[in-house]
């Protein structure tokens, strides 16, 4: 039976392990100084037009947000998120046991506006307080949504007045940037942050999330080594990034994770279900009636309803780039026999 649970289940795309092979006895020095990683840092530089930037590579999402908002934050300063953000919910309160306080909004759609960051700086005023610094947000956000230029322009501005940082986390962002509607890309990222994520863990990668720093951060590394982020084996990573960046194979990925969710999303849609919130990425969060998602469950499907009401519930259907058609096509008709 076939899993919608999460966009990680696998492990990773035959090119990947391919390129891990093809270099498994080549002796590099460690901790991401060797060639592959020194290659694909240029890479990426080339994909984000930012010759200038830091580019790091980190093995997991929450290791990376946490290591990345701590490097940048005095140990008075805190962080702005959404109420849904990830560094708030799905992250054990590793940002705060970093010692940095997170002060969330609430947010219907997962993305934070100008208005909710100018609500935060507003209400910490004097050093009785923290001292908000960082913006976080995530593209794709944590229900699936995506942000606009226009939209991350706007979030600049407001950071750029207020003297923050602003920190994209992306973990999904393959998905993002391949979404229909999505009019970013990663120059655009370059150009309108202060640092962002590339997610490897979530489109094809075993492993692995690249870090492009456009603020001067010169200790970056020792920040990483200090909080357990500096991989010995750190060409593992380098190797893994240089393949998911041939002949558009990280973009392809994702497309087709998007691909398959849209198709999820309308076939579900077709049967008379509504979403919480209308999403163009891989995520997708459905309104399922109780006894329909307890009827999945018993074939097989490893669903996890959050609840809504008495009698219904929110379940997250999440594709990615190894999600077969014919996996949703038999979903959509084991749906279609338990409404």
């Amino acid at each position: 039976m076939y899993s919608f649970r999460n966009d990680y289940s696998e492990g990773a795309h035959p090119k990947v392990l391919q390129a891990l092979v093809d270099t498994n006895l080549v002796q590099t020095c460690g901790y991401g100084l060797d060639n592959y990683c020194e290659q694909a840092r240029q890479v990426i530089r080339s994909l984000t037009q930012a010759p200038q930037a830091d580019v790091h590579f980190l093995v997991g999402g929450t290791q990376t947000n946490y290591v990345v908002i701590q490097s940048l934050l005095q140990p008075y300063e805190a962080v702005i998120a959404a109420q849904s953000g990830h560094i708030s919910v799905h992250e054990t309160g590793a940002v705060e046991a970093t010692g940095h306080k997170v002060c969330t909004v609430s947010s219907q759609d997962g993305k934070v506006t100008p208005q909710m960051v100018e609500s935060v700086v507003k209400g910490h005023s004097s050093e009785h307080m923290v001292s908000p610094k960082l913006l976080y947000i995530s593209d794709t956000t944590e229900v699936g949504t995506i942000y606009t230029k226009a939209e991350l322009e706007a979030l600049r501005r407001c950071c750029d007045e207020h003297g923050l940082y602003l920190f994209l986390d992306g973990a999904r962002l393959g998905s993002a940037l391949t979404a229909p509607g999505n009019d970013l890309t990663l120059p655009d990222l370059a150009r309108l942050t202060h640092a962002f994520s590339i997610g490897g863990t979530k489109n094809g990668a075993l492993f692995g999330e690249a870090v492009v720093m456009t603020v001067p951060n010169e200790h970056f590394r020792w920040h990483m080594k200090q909080r357990g982020a500096m991989l010995a084996k750190g060409r593992l990573l380098g190797v893994q990034f240089l393949a998911l960046f041939q002949n558009d194979l990280y973009f392809d990925m994702a497309r087709h994770a998007n691909e398959m969710a849209l198709r999820l999303r309308d076939g579900m849609a077709a049967l008379g279900l509504s979403f919480s919130v209308p999403s163009p990425s891989n995520q997708q969060f459905v309104i399922m009636p109780n006894q329909v998602s307890q009827r999945l469950i018993a074939k097989g499907y490893p669903l996890e309803p959050d609840p809504l009401d008495a009698s219904c519930g929110i379940v997250r259907f999440v594709t990615s780039w190894a999600t077969p058609p014919e996996a949703v096509e038999e979903f959509l008709r084991d749906l279609k026999d338990c409404l």
